[in-house]
C-alpha cells in the first residue's frame, strides 16, 4: 500500500507539467554540456595566444580538466545536500554557481599568461561545482515527478539535452569564429582574446533563461512526504500540479509522521540491502566516463593523428583552427552522439536499462578496438576517412544510447528517497574520477604509449563496464517504491527505509492522536500485507485515533 499522492504520480497521464520539468532540467544539462565541451577549441586558442603554441602538458590538462574536479566535488556535496535540505532549495544554488562560473570565466584577467590561466581555472572549478550539483538534483527531480510507465523516457530526454549542449558548444564556436574571420580578416591579439571570452560567457545564457522557471518548480512529493514526512503538504502541492483532489488516509499520514530511519548511509543494513547496487552504479559510471571524457575532450588530437584535421601548425591562424575543430565535433555529434541519445529516449522503456547498458558497453568496446588496431596503418590512408567517421560515430552512438544514458537513470530508481540524491551523487562522482583519469591520463598515455595503445585501454575499460553491469538489477516498469521493496527491503515496513515506533504521550501530537504508546512494527496478516496489519493496530481500542 502506497501513499495516494505517490500512486497518483505513478499513474498520471503525460501532462504539461511533465514537459515543463523536462525542459527546466534539460536546459540545465544543456548548460552543463556546453560549459564542459566548449573548452577543447578554446584551449588550443589559449595555447597560440599566450604560449606561442608551446603550452606545457600540465597547463593544458589543467585547462581541460579543472571543471571535472569541480563536478566531482559538486556531485558529492550537493547530492548529499539535496537529501538534507530538499531538491528545490539546492537546485537554485547550483544554477547560480553555473551562471557565476560562466561569466567569471569570460572575465579571467592577469598580467601574465599564468595568471590568466589560473583565474580561468579558478572560475571553471566553481562552474564545475555547480554542474556537479545539477547532476543528482535534476535526475532526482525528474524521476520523482515522472509516472512509472514513462519514467525512463523522461529521464533520458533530460539527459539527451547533454548531447544538444555538446552540439551547441561546437556550433556556437563555429559560428562565432566564422563571424570573427569575416569581420577581422587580420585579427589582432585583442580581437582573438575576445573570441574565447565570448564563447565561455555564452554558456550562462541557457541558465539565465531557465532560472525563473527553476525557482517555480515545487518540491517533489516524494521528498516532502517521505523525507520531510509532511504528507499533507505533498498532497496539497501535487493537487495543484495534477489539478485533482488528493487526500491520503489518516493511517498513512500517521505512519509516515511516526517513521524514523532504520539504517544510515554505509551502515551494515545499508550495505546489505544496497551495497552491491551502489558498487554497480559507481563502477559502471566510472568506466563510462573513462571512455566518454577520454575520447571527447581529446577528439582533436585523434582527428589530427588520422589526418582528418590539419596539424596545429598548418592552420593560417588560431581562429581558423577553432572553426575546423568545432566543425569536426559538430559532425561527430550529429552522426553519433545525438542520435544515440534520441534512440534511448524511445527505446529505454521497451528494452529496459540492464540490456541497453550491457550491450552498449560491449559494442563500444568492439568499435573502439576496431578503430585502435589499424589506427597507424589503415586509418592513415586519406581515402579511409569516411570509414573512420562511420566507425567512430558508431562508438559514440552506442556510448550515448547505452551506458551514458542508463548510468544517469538507474541510481535514481534503486535507492530510497532519503538517500536517492546522495547515492546518485556518489555514482556520478565515481564517474568523474574516471573522467579525470580519462582526461589527464589520455594525454600522458598517448605521449608514452601512443594513441593506439591508449585507445585499446579505453576499450578494455568499456569491457570492464560491461562486467560491472551484472551488479545492477532491472528497474523498468515499477514505481520507485516498488523497486526498493523488490531489492530486498525486509527489516522495516514499506516506508522506504524507515521503521515506525513512536511514543505519543508527551508530545503535542497526543492532543490529536490520543495518549499512550503507539508502536508499529512489520507484521503480517493472513494476506501478507504489513500495512493492513499496521492499520488495524492504529484503530484498535488501545491505539484508537481520537479526532
Amino acid at each position: 500500500m502506497e501513499l495516494k499522492v505517490l500512486s497518483h504520480l505513478d499513474v498520471a497521464r503525460i501532462q504539461l507539467y511533465h514537459f515543463r520539468a523536462i525542459i527546466v532540467a534539460g536546459m540545465g544539462f544543456l548548460t552543463d554540456a556546453y560549459n564542459v565541451f566548449c573548452i577543447p577549441p578554446i584551449s588550443n586558442l589559449l595555447e597560440k595566444l599566450y604560449y606561442g603554441g608551446n603550452m606545457s602538458l600540465a597547463t593544458s590538462t589543467a585547462v581541460n580538466g579543472i571543471a571535472l574536479c569541480g563536478i566531482l566535488v559538486g556531485n558529492i556535496f550537493f547530492g548529499r545536500l539535496g537529501d538534507r535540505m530538499g531538491r528545490k532549495n539546492v537546485y537554485e544554488i547550483t544554477l547560480i554557481l553555473i551562471m557565476g562560473g560562466s561569466f567569471g570565466s569570460g572575465f579571467s584577467l592577469g598580467k601574465s599568461p599564468r595568471l590568466v590561466v589560473a583565474t580561468l581555472c579558478f572560475f571553471r572549478f566553481w562552474l564545475g561545482v555547480g554542474i556537479g550539483g545539477d547532476y543528482p538534483l535534476s535526475a532526482t527531480i525528474i524521476a520523482e515527478y515522472a509516472n512509472t510507465k514513462s519514467r525512463g523516457a523522461f529521464m533520458s530526454a533530460v539527459f539527451a539535452m547533454y548531447s544538444v549542449g555538446m552540439l551547441a558548444a561546437s556550433g556556437v564556436a563555429m559560428v562565432v569564429s566564422a563571424r570573427f574571420k569575416g569581420l577581422y580578416p587580420n585579427q589582432s591579439l585583442g580581437e582573438k582574446d575576445i573570441l574565447w571570452r565570448i564563447l565561455l560567457m555564452l554558456g550562462a545564457v541557457p541558465a539565465v533563461v531557465t532560472f525563473y522557471w527553476r525557482m517555480k518548480v515545487p518540491e517533489t512529493a516524494r521528498f516532502t512526504a517521505l523525507v520531510a514526512r509532511d504528507v499533507d503538504k505533498a498532497a496539497a502541492d501535487m493537487s495543484k500540479v495534477l489539478a485533482i483532489s488528493i487526500n491520503d488516509d489518516e493511517a498513512d499520514v500517521i505512519r509516515i509522521r511516526s517513521s524514523r530511519p532504520s539504517f544510515r548511509l554505509f551502515s551494515k543494513a545499508f550495505m546489505k540491502l544496497h551495497g552491491k547496487h551502489l558498487v554497480g552504479t559507481m563502477s559502471s559510471w566510472f568506466f563510462l566516463d573513462l571512455a566518454f571524457y577520454g575520447s571527447n575532450l581529446y577528439q582533436k588530437e585523434l582527428y589530427s593523428f588520422v589526418g582528418w584535421l590539419k596539424k596545429p601548425e598548418e592552420y593560417e591562424n588560431p581562429v581558423d583552427e577553432v572553426f575546423h575543430i568545432a566543425r569536426a565535433q559538430v559532425l561527430i555529434t550529429l552522426c553519433g552522439t545525438l542520435p544515440g541519445c534520441l534512440a534511448n529516449v524511445f527505446l529505454i522503456d521497451r528494452f529496459g536499462r540492464f540490456k541497453i547498458q550491457l550491450f552498449g558497453f560491449l559494442l563500444v568496446s568492439v568499435w573502439i578496438t576496431a578503430i585502435a588496431l589499424p589506427l597507424d596503418t589503415y586509418w592513415q590512408d586519406p581515402s579511409n576517412k569516411i570509414g573512420f567517421l562511420a566507425i567512430y560515430s558508431l562508438a559514440c552512438f552506442f556510448l550515448t544510447f547505452g551506458p551514458t544514458s542508463t548510468t544517469f537513470i538507474v541510481p535514481e530508481e534503486l535507492f530510497p528517497a532519503r538517500l536517492r540524491s546522495t547515492c546518485h551523487g556518489l555514482s556520478a562522482a565515481a564517474g568523474k574520477v574516471g573522467g579525470l583519469i580519462g582526461t589527464f591520463g589520455f594525454v600522458f598515455a598517448s605521449t608514452k604509449l601512443g594513441p593506439k595503445k591508449t585507445l585499446l585501454l579505453l576499450a578494455v575499460g568499456s569491457f570492464l563496464g560491461f562486467l560491472c553491469t551484472f551488479l545492477i538489477p532491472e528497474t523498468m516498469g515499477r514505481s520507485l517504491e516498488e523497486n526498493e521493496r523488490e531489492i530486498g527491503l525486509s527489516e522495516s515496513d514499506s516506508s522506504h527505509g524507515y521503521s515506525i515506533h513512536t511514543t505519543a504521550d508527551t508530545s503535542d501530537s497526543s492532543r490529536i492522536y490520543g495518549s499512550g504508546n503507539l508502536k508499529l512494527q512489520r507484521t503480517h496478516d493472513s494476506s501478507g500485507d504489513p500495512i493492513a496489519n499496521s492499520s488495524e493496530m492504529l484503530h484498535s481500542p488501545q491505539n484508537r485515533v481520537h479526532y
